[in-house]
């Protein structure tokens, strides 16, 4: 393990061009799993704003190696949108965020920046009031299923596909208000 020093920033702060990132993403798409852009699932890429910067409740975490100011890792959250009869009662948009392109350059693993991703997601999802969070994730990737389940997500679906889809999710704890918290000295008589 070398010690890669970078920094996680939001894509609304990039001070690079978007390209770069759909480049780093349809990079990673093709080494991964062979596949070159599908419109129909990486719409999200080419058009990154839409997807990621407007919409209040989503966001895109970026890992940026410091020395060379690459990117070497992203994350992507957004409400849950799938449109799927496996999962139609099982979440919503107000409560479930769902990850996206979730990856890491091979020549960075096993460096802890997936983690770091994922607790900074799992942070901004805290913030924006979901109580759960869906990914898919897909068995042929060498070590992914480990991942997440390391990450504490859990299977809730088998895909028998060409890349033997795995749907996982996993609860966001929400310790419970203590009323006793609470500073009576703070409140002032009027």
């Amino acid at each position: 393990m070398n010690l890669i020093n970078y920094k996680i920033i939001e894509l609304s702060e990039l001070k690079f061009s978007l390209y770069k990132v759909q480049k780093f993403l349809l990079n990673l798409i093709k080494k991964e799993y062979g596949l070159n852009c599908i419109p129909k699932f990486h719409k999200d890429i080419e058009l990154l704003k839409n997807f990621y910067i407007a919409p209040v409740r989503n966001t895109f975490f970026l890992a940026i190696n410091t020395k060379t100011n690459e990117i070497i890792g992203s994350i992507g959250i957004r409400e849950y949108d799938r449109k799927s009869e496996c999962f139609e009662n099982n979440f919503s948009r107000k409560s479930t965020a769902s990850f996206y392109k979730v990856f890491v350059d091979e020549k960075y693993r096993r460096n802890g920046i997936a983690s770091a991703l994922v607790k900074k997601a799992e942070k901004f999802c805290y913030n924006q009031g979901y109580n759960e969070i869906y990914l898919h994730t897909q068995n042929i990737v060498d070590g992914a299923l480990f991942f997440w389940n390391k990450m504490n997500f859990n299977i809730i679906f088998k895909v028998n596909d060409k890349l033997d889809t795995v749907h996982m999710s996993k609860n966001i704890y929400r310790a419970p208000l203590k009323l006793y918290d609470i500073s009576l000295t703070s409140i002032q008589a009027k």
